[in-house]
């Protein structure tokens, strides 16, 4: 099942590995781990990687434990291969996923947007998002350089609007 040259959807990153079978620790980037739990495959790869670098591999089983997944793969058959696996990052292609809901959003999809305030001042662009325990934070490169980071709470992101490619904040531009 060789991976489409479609957009790669960053679910997760394995941490650690578990046990003797090759069992795996990811840490999910999504909030419905167990929805992507179900897909028969996932897809490996490192930060920037085009799509067509990322390499399937089948989903043997998984499970919920605390704040992590508990993972079986295929190309992890003892504790030596899992090791070698941690730091990838776990994906899938975009057509092989759930659509999101209202107000959900695909943390790939919020890469990227414009962020502006509420008088309309642009203060940079998403580079990225930090998910905490609190709530997840849009890490926002600013157009002086420099990166500042806004909690993703609906007291500060009023609108996400992809067609437009913005995010509207209620946040000053001297932050």
């Amino acid at each position: 099942m060789p991976a489409r040259a479609e957009e790669i959807i960053v679910l997760g990153r394995i941490v650690s590995a578990r046990g003797l079978q090759g069992e795996v620790r990811v840490f999910p980037y999504a909030d419905d781990p167990d929805d992507w739990a179900r897909l028969s495959h996932w897809w490996l790869g490192r930060e920037g990687d085009t799509p067509d670098r990322w390499q399937p591999t089948r989903l043997l089983h998984c499970r919920s434990r605390q704040d992590l997944l508990i993972a079986r793969l295929e190309c992890a058959g003892d504790r030596d291969a899992a090791e070698s696996l941690g730091g990838l990052l776990v994906g899938a292609p975009r057509g092989q996923l759930p659509p999101t809901g209202r107000d959900e959003y695909y943390w790939a999809d919020l890469i990227g947007l414009e962020v502006v305030n509420t008088k309309a001042e642009s203060l940079g662009h998403v580079a990225g998002l930090i998910d905490t325990p609190a709530n997840p934070v849009l890490r926002v490169a600013r157009t002086d350089g420099d990166e500042g980071l806004l909690p993703f709470v609906s007291a500060v992101v009023l609108e996400v609007d992809l067609g437009q490619g913005r995010v509207t904040v209620d946040w000053e531009s001297d932050w």
